[in-house]
C-alpha cells in the first residue's frame, strides 16, 4: 500500500473512532436520566458553585452540595456544566481537585447562571482527534519515515549495542541492555516492557544518557499518569518543561509546568502589569457607548474618530454618540496594544524556557501544541507505546529524528469503540516488533509479585523468560504481619497468609450461572459478586488495609454489581482495563462467565488474562466456573497450574449471603 493510501485510510478511521466517542456519550446523555448517570458515575447533579480563585488565566470553580457523591469523574477529566439538560451546554471545564462532596472544574468564563443547581457530566475529549487528523493531514517527513517501515517500504538501520556508565546503579543486566542498543539506534528502536519489570525506570536511564550525550528529548505517553511518573523521577536529575493544561498534572508537580515556569520567571512581572493597565482599560472603555453595528450605521472606525475631532454628528448618529464610540475605539486600541505586547513577551519567555531545557515532556496529543511546533528533538521516547494507536504515536514521532517505543503487546491494545475502526487497536509497537524482532529488547527480571503469581503469565506469554528479583520472590501477606483467618473453611483455605495463589472453583454449585441485564450487552454473575464480598469482609477482618485490596472483573456490569454489594470507596472496583499499569498487595478476580454452552466471549482475548493476573504483588484469588472456562486451552492451563503449585477449591452448595 502506498504512504498517502495509508494516511488517508487512518483519517478515515480517526473520524470513525471520533464520532463513534461523541455519539457513545450522546446517546448515554440521551438515553439515561440524570441520576441514571449519576449512577452509573458519569455525572453530578444538584450542585452549587462558588468561585474560589484563579489559576494560570482559568477561574476555578468549587462545586458541591450536602450529600457525598461516588463517581468516575476525576482530575483532568474534561466535563460539561449545565442546567440540566448537557446536551444543550457550551460550557465544557476540566477537573482540577476532587472530595466525597465537592469538585472543583477549570473554565475560561463562567456565566451567571452556572453557579446555582448545576449538573456536571463527563465529556468525550475532541481535542485529541483534531490534533491526531491535523497531524497526519501534513504529516512531517520522520512520520512519514515510520509508516514506510511498517509497510515494508523502508527497511529498518541495525541497532549497535552503545557503551555508557548508568546513573542508576541498580540497572539489571537486561535493563542496561534495552538502554544501550536504543543509544546505538540510529532510526528506531524497541523496550519490551512486561508487568512490574521497571520500564520507567529504565526509560529514565534512558533520557539521562541522552541528555549527557547532548541531546534534545522530547519524551511523552498516553496518559497524563504516565507523564507525571516520568516528570517525577526525572525531576532534579535534568531540566525540564512539562507541557499540558496545569489542572491534569500532579498538585506537587505544578513547579514542572510550562504554565508554572513563565509565572516564576523574571520578565512575567511586566506581562502582569500591562494584562492588569489592560483591564483597568477595559473597565473606563465600558462606560462608553460600544460601537455595535446599529449604533455605527455604516459608519467605520476612521470615520467616527475623524467626526468626534470635528465635534459633529452624521445621518441619525448624534454628535454626543459619535464622541462615545470615538472613545471606546480609541480605549480599545490601546487595550489591544497591550495585550499584543504582553503576548509577544510570554512568547519570548516560552521560547526561552523551551530552548533551555534538555527534555520536554507531555501527553502524546500535548505534544502537538504551538510552543514547540518548530523546535527540533533529536529523539523522542514515548511510553505506554502498546496502548497507543498509530495516529496518537504519530504527533511525537513527527517531530524527532529517531524514536524509542517502549511498551508491552501482550497487554490490553487501546480501548476502540466503533467497530469500523478495530484496526486502530493495532499498535505501531506491536507491528514493528513483529516485523523487526531484532530491533527490540526485553526487560526479564519483574519487580512486582510473588515468583508462583508470575510463573504462568511468564510461560504462557513470554516463553518463560520472565524471573522474579530476589526482593519479590518469596513475599506472601504473612511479611504483612496480618492475622491468621480464623473462619473455617473453606474461608481459612482461600484466605491463608502464606498461599499466594488461589482459584476459587464454583462449578459444583446450583447458582454459579451468569445473567445478563435487558438491554445490556454486558455480563454479571450474582453468585461472584457475593463471594468477591464476603472474601473483603474476611481480608479486612484479618488485618488487610482497604488500599491493599482491588477487584478485577472483565464486565461492567459485574463491576456495578459488585460496588452496590460494597459500599466502600477505599476498595477499588474497576474492569480489567481500568487496572493496566496498577498493582495491589491482593487481588481478586471475577470471571463471571458461566453458562451451559460454555461461551467465553471476550475472556478469549488473552490479554485481558495476562493484564488480570499481573495486578497482584502478593495474593490473587481468581473465582470462576472451571467448566466453562475450560472450554479454552489456556485457561484449562491456568486452572490446571493453580492445582499443582498453588491452592484450588471447590464451592459446594453452602450458604453463601
Amino acid at each position: 500500500m502506498h504512504v498517502k493510501t495509508y494516511i488517508a485510510k487512518l483519517v478515515d478511521l480517526v473520524e470513525l473512532e471520533r464520532e463513534a466517542e461523541i455519539e457513545a456519550m450522546r446517546e448515554e446523555m440521551r438515553r439515561l436520566k440524570g441520576y441514571e448517570r449519576e449512577k452509573v458515575g458519569r455525572a453530578i447533579l444538584n450542585l452549587n458553585g462558588k468561585v474560589i480563585g484563579e489559576e494560570f488565566g482559568f477561574k476555578l470553580v468549587k462545586y458541591g452540595r450536602k450529600e457525598p457523591f461516588k463517581t468516575e469523574i476525576g482530575v483532568g477529566d474534561l466535563i460539561v456544566i449545565s442546567k440540566g439538560n448537557p446536551l444543550a451546554s457550551d460550557l465544557v471545564g476540566t477537573v482540577v481537585e476532587k472530595g466525597s462532596r465537592f469538585i472543583v472544574v477549570a473554565v475560561e468564563a463562567v456565566p451567571s447562571w452556572a453557579f446555582k443547581n448545576v449538573r456536571i457530566d463527563l465529556y468525550a475529549n475532541d481535542v485529541t482527534f483534531r490534533r491526531q487528523l491535523e497531524n497526519l493531514k501534513k504529516l512531517s517527513e520522520s512520520g512519514i519515515r515510520a509508516l514506510k517501515l511498517i509497510l515494508g517500504q523502508e527497511a529498518p538501520l541495525k541497532s549497535f549495542p552503545e557503551e555508557f556508565t548508568p546513573f542508576d546503579r541498580n540497572l539489571n543486566q537486561s535493563q542496561k541492555e534495552a538502554v544501550s542498543y536504543a543509544l546505538g539506534s540510529d532510526d528506531f528502536f524497541l523496550i519490551h516492557g512486561p508487568f512490574g519489570t521497571g520500564k520507567t525506570r529504565t526509560l529514565v536511564e534512558l533520557i539521562i544518557q541522552e541528555v549527557k550525550r547532548g541531546s534534545k528529548v522530547l519524551a511523552t505517553a498516553e496518559s497524563n499518569v504516565a507523564v507525571d511518573n516520568l516528570v517525577e523521577r526525572l525531576w532534579g536529575k535534568v531540566k525540564l518543561v512539562r507541557l499540558g493544561h496545569p489542572s491534569r498534572v500532579s498538585v506537587h508537580l505544578k513547579e514542572s509546568t510550562l504554565a508554572f515556569q513563565v509565572e516564576s520567571h523574571e520578565r512575567y512581572r511586566r506581562v502582569r502589569e500591562l494584562r492588569n493597565k489592560a483591564e483597568r482599560l477595559a473597565m473606563m472603555r465600558d462606560q462608553y457607548k460600544k460601537p455595535t453595528p446599529q449604533m455605527r450605521r455604516g459608519l467605520t472606525n476612521k470615520q467616527i474618530l475623524k467626526l468626534a475631532e470635528r465635534g459633529r454628528g452624521t445621518r441619525g448618529v448624534p454628535a454626543k454618540d459619535v464622541r462615545q464610540m470615538a472613545q471606546w475605539i480609541t480605549l480599545n486600541e490601546q487595550i489591544q496594544k497591550l495585550y499584543k505586547f504582553a503576548e509577544k513577551i510570554e512568547s519570548e519567555i516560552i521560547r526561552e524556557i523551551i530552548e533551555d531545557v534538555d527534555v520536554v515532556l507531555s501527553t502524546n496529543s500535548s505534544s502537538a501544541l504551538e510552543f514547540i511546533k518548530d523546535v527540533e528533538f533529536d529523539v523522542v521516547i514515548i511510553d505506554e507505546a502498546s496502548q497507543a494507536t498509530i495516529p496518537s504515536v504519530l504527533i511525537p514521532i513527527a517531530k524527532a529524528k529517531r524514536f524509542i517505543l517502549a511498551g508491552d503487546h501482550k497487554q490490553l491494545p487501546p480501548t476502540i469503540l466503533s467497530e469500523e475502526a478495530k484496526e486502530l487497536s493495532e499498535t505501531l509497537f506491536e507491528k514493528l516488533i513483529s516485523l523487526y524482532p531484532s530491533k527490540a529488547r526485553m526487560l526479564e527480571v519483574q519487580y512486582r509479585m510473588n515468583q508462583l503469581l508470575m510463573e504462568f503469565p511468564s510461560r504462557e506469554f513470554y516463553k518463560g523468560r520472565i524471573k522474579a528479583d530476589e526482593s519479590v520472590k518469596d513475599i506472601t501477606l504473612a511479611d504483612l504481619k496480618v492475622r491468621e483467618p480464623f473462619f473455617g473453611e473453606p474461608w481459612d483455605s482461600i484466605l491463608k497468609r502464606e498461599e499466594p495463589l488461589v482459584f476459587v472453583d464454583t462449578s459444583d454449585r446450583t447458582d454459579k450461572w451468569e445473567r445478563q441485564r435487558k438491554g445490556s450487552t454486558s455480563r454479571e454473575n450474582p453468585l461472584e459478586a457475593l463471594l468477591v464480598k464476603e472474601i473483603v469482609e474476611r481480608l479486612l477482618r484479618i488485618g488487610i488495609k482497604k488500599n491493599w485490596i482491588g477487584v478485577i472483573t472483565p464486565y461492567d456490569d459485574q463491576v456495578d454489581l459488585i460496588r452496590s454489594l460494597i459500599e466502600d470507596e477505599d476498595i477499588e472496583i474497576h474492569t480489567v482495563d481500568g487496572y493496566q499499569g496498577r498493582e495491589k498487595e491482593v487481588i481478586i478476580l471475577s470471571f463471571v462467565r458461566s453458562n451451559k454452552n460454555h461461551e467465553l466471549g471476550f475472556l478469549t482475548d488473552l490479554r485481558r488474562l495476562n493484564v488480570s493476573i499481573t495486578r497482584a504483588k502478593r495474593k490473587l484469588i481468581a473465582i470462576g466456573d472451571s467448566e466453562t472456562l475450560k472450554e479454552h486451552d489456556t485457561y484449562k492451563r491456568f486452572i490446571e497450574f493453580v492445582k499443582r503449585y498453588g491452592r484450588s477449591i471447590r464451592l459446594r452448595n453452602m450458604e453463601i449471603h
